[in-house]
This record gives structure tokens, C-alpha cells and sequence, in this order.
């Protein structure tokens, strides 16, 4: 029997101590320390059989980055957000809240992918994975289902199939019989996760865990885990809205300014290619306080409706609230509206809600939400067909934001006629169905809406 040791470690940052102690070293959290028995001998490879490759050094212009091909998994969303598709021996980290749809996500790319693909479970059972794959009407004869916890049991499966990537539901269920301590422990999810990323790494196959997140909204287990992996994907999304956002915190082969987006129904995940027509509401008849915003995220232009409501304060105290939007950054904006253009709202309540339940911290944010809190506040409706596109100073003046060509390009396309930006915006591309409008003062925007 191997000699047993024991140590503990940091539940929140995985600093590892040699005695039990109140405070941690390495992230000054009390009380997160937890004692876990390992071993003294030194963890095997993946495959003792399998020869690791040899590196060698190699001249900076003779490295070829073309050769290098990527894999596409059949969502366009999520290819997006990788930055064009797999690559190669790459681990990726999927984070998220309980119930928003990691393994559904991760089953329809393991069914529409045309290559062999293993799908390792240890939450569910396979009959529950065959039921869910049902409900999808999808079924492809090269996803293997595996319900198993023990890493070395997975690379044994692994070795018999032969898999072209490989999914992991979640790590946080493996344990390793090198180590002693429990599963969903910080040496347990470091060592099962130094394990798969040298399965990766030596054989080329990608692969995807499942990273089960903490009530503070970070991915629970050692913060190392995310140094580990190539790239950190965050499933975002309220469970009482049907749009869910995948966004990138960190991507080794790719930009993190990408988003895909996805609509939650009976049947799955179905991808949102033309965000702008979903977030903009319909209405029959034209409503105050609703003004249309251009944003960007990533190189993806959206077109998003602002939805403000100003009323007189009830209870002595104005109330400020915000869904979607800093409230920060609302307090700022009325205190502008206040001190430069000369309207009373320190007397009135005011919500400001982003259709769609998403959020957005675009700065060019500023002008629609300016123009929907007026537009209540005089209860005239501005016409749909004006979207808005500037960030606004403390001085009242109208700055200009980044790409702003793409956003005129976007409102082109989905028919808008006028776009309101800042008059210092430097224009390069010609447009023919839709009007300009530039300003520099908040004063002015007033005079040409009301």
C-alpha cells in the first residue's frame, strides 16, 4: 500500500498548506481550509504504452500557423465563439448556472458532429442521455455514451474506441485513484484535470469539460483550473428568459470579444443567427419611452430596444432601477439630463429595462437610453424607425463610439431610415436608404426628436 500523506488545501483557491490554519496564504479567505490524504508516489500517464512526443525548438518564421486546420462542430454559434471552430488537442472549460443548458449544448454538437465523438456523464445515466437526445429528434451513429466517474476507467474506453473528441459532464465528478481525497475536491479536479489535458495534448483530440460554477458565479474547484485549459466559456442566461449567451473569458486560439447567442425551447438550443429581429419588440401602435439602440458585440452588430418609464415618486425618495444596464451609469446620465439640459428628474422615478434579458455594457448604450427616459418624460413616442448610437459626456456633449459603420450597415439592413449619432463620428462608407443624423449636443438631440 502505497504511504498516504496528508495535506490541506484551500477550498476557493487551491493554495496548498502543511498544517490546518484559519487563514489562507494565497487568496486571505478564512476558513476554507480542508484536510485531503495524498499519496506519495508520483502520478502515471494517461497510457504508459503511448510515447510522448519530442519537442524541438523551431525558428520563428519557420513555424507554420495554416497547417494548423480546425474543426467545425456544426453550431454556428459556437464556432463563432471559438474563433472558426476545434482545434486540435485543445481542452475547453464550459461554466454556467445549474438548469441553463451546458449538456444540452454540448449533446447537440456531440449529435450533429460528423465524427466520433464520446460523451462521458457522470450526472446522468444513459438512458437519460438517450431520452434528451430523443426530445432533440437528432441521433447520429457516432456519439458513444459513457456513465463513468473514474478517470482511469475513461482512458481505458478511450483506448477501445478511438474517439475524435471527447466530452466531459463534469469535471467535477471524476476522482483519480491516485488520489485518496473524495471527488469534487481541489487535488481530485486538478489531478483528473491535468490527466485529461495530457490525454489532449499527446493525442491531438479535443476536448470539453463541464465546470460546475459556485454561488459567486466563478467555476468551482482550484483557480489554476482555468490557467490549465486553452480556452474559458461562460453559458450565460436568466432561467426564466428563453436567450442564453456564450461568451468567452479566455481563448488561447481565438477573440473573447465574441458572443453566440441561443434560444431555449422544448426541443433544444436553437441558434439566434439574426439577434436584432428577436430583441425588438413588436407593437401594434407606437409607444413612449421605447428607443432603439445600435450595439456591438464582439464583431457582431445588434440592434436592441431601450425600454424607460419615468412616473412621479410615491414614496418621498425617487427610485433608480435598471435591468440589463449599469445603475451606475443611469444615475450619470440623469444627473447630465438634469445639469445640461435643464429637465427636473430629481423628483421622479425611473426604470430602465433591455429587452430580452440580456445585458449590455456597450457605451454606446448612452444615447437610446437618454432618448427613451425623455421620451417618457414627455409620454411622445419616438418613431421606430430611429435607432441611436453614441455615448454621452459629463458635460452633455455626444461622443463618438468605435465601428460605427458596421452599426449604420446593421440599421441599413434591418430598415431603419434615420440613425442618430455623434457629429465628431468619421465616416467611410456611403449609405443610400438611410439618413444621418450627427450631433454634439444633448440640447439639440431634444430639439430634433421633440
Amino acid at each position: 500500500m502505497a504511504k498516504l500523506k496528508k495535506a490541506f488545501f484551500c477550498q476557493n483557491c487551491g493554495t496548498q498548506h502543511t498544517k490546518w490554519q484559519g487563514k489562507c496564504n494565497g487568496c486571505k479567505e478564512w476558513n476554507t481550509l480542508a484536510e485531503e490524504l495524498l499519496t506519495k508516489e508520483a502520478l502515471k500517464d494517461w497510457s504508459p504504452e503511448e510515447k510522448t512526443k519530442v519537442s524541438k525548438p523551431l525558428r520563428m518564421d519557420a513555424i507554420d500557423v495554416d497547417s494548423v486546420p480546425k474543426i467545425k462542430t456544426g453550431d454556428v454559434e459556437l464556432d463563432r465563439v471559438l474563433g472558426g471552430g476545434l482545434v486540435p488537442g485543445v481542452v475547453i472549460l464550459l461554466g454556467g448556472e445549474p438548469g441553463i443548458g451546458k449538456s444540452t449544448l454540448l449533446l447537440q454538437v456531440a449529435l450533429q458532429l460528423k465524427k466520433k465523438v464520446l460523451y462521458v456523464s457522470g450526472e446522468e445515466s444513459q438512458q437519460q442521455i438517450k431520452l434528451r437526445a430523443s426530445r432533440m429528434g437528432l441521433a447520429e451513429d457516432n456519439c458513444f455514451v459513457l456513465s463513468e466517474t473514474q478517470t482511469q476507467s475513461i482512458f481505458h474506453q478511450l483506448q477501445n474506441i478511438q474517439p475524435q473528441l471527447l466530452i466531459i459532464d463534469s469535471i467535477q465528478t471524476l476522482h483519480s485513484n491516485h488520489i485518496e481525497s473524495g471527488a469534487g475536491t481541489v487535488s481530485q479536479i486538478r489531478t483528473s484535470a491535468a490527466e485529461l489535458i495530457q490525454y489532449a495534448k499527446t493525442t491531438d483530440i479535443p476536448v470539453i469539460l463541464v465546470g460546475h460554477i459556485t454561488k459567486d458565479g466563478a467555476i468551482a474547484g482550484p483557480k489554476i483550473l482555468e490557467h490549465m485549459v486553452d480556452t474559458v466559456l461562460q453559458f450565460e442566461g436568466d432561467r426564466n428568459h428563453i436567450y442564453r449567451i456564450l461568451r468567452a473569458q479566455k481563448n488561447r486560439f481565438g477573440a473573447t470579444s465574441e458572443i453566440g447567442i441561443y434560444e431555449m425551447i422544448s426541443q433544444g438550443l436553437r441558434q439566434v443567427n439574426n439577434p436584432s429581429e428577436i430583441l425588438i419588440s413588436e407593437k401594434e401602435s407606437s409607444l413612449s419611452g421605447h428607443a432603439i439602440a445600435a450595439t456591438i458585440e464582439g464583431l457582431r452588430p445588434l440592434m436592441i430596444e431601450v425600454q424607460a418609464l419615468v412616473s412621479s415618486a410615491v414614496y418621498g425618495t425617487p427610485q433608480r432601477s435598471s435591468t440589463g444596464f449599469n445603475s451606475k451609469r443611469l444615475n450619470m446620465l440623469l444627473a447630465v439630463l438634469e445639469k445640461r439640459a435643464g429637465f427636473a428628474l430629481g423628483s421622479k422615478d425611473v426604470f430602465i429595462n433591455i429587452t430580452g434579458g440580456i445585458s449590455i455594457e456597450d457605451p454606446a448604450l448612452d444615447l437610446a437610453v437618454i432618448s427613451a427616459i425623455l421620451s417618457s418624460y414627455h409620454d411622445i413616442p419616438i418613431s421606430q424607425k430611429i435607432c441611436f448610437s453614441a455615448e454621452i459626456g459629463l458635460s452633455g456633449e455626444i461622443r463618438p463610439i468605435s465601428k460605427v459603420d458596421q452599426r449604420i450597415q446593421e440599421a441599413e439592413k434591418l430598415g431603419f431610415e434615420n440613425i442618430v449619432i455623434s457629429q465628431y463620428s468619421k465616416l467611410s462608407v456611403d449609405q443610400k436608404l438611410i439618413q444621418v443624423q450627427q450631433f454634439s449636443k444633448v440640447d439639440s438631440l431634444v430639439n430634433f426628436l421633440f
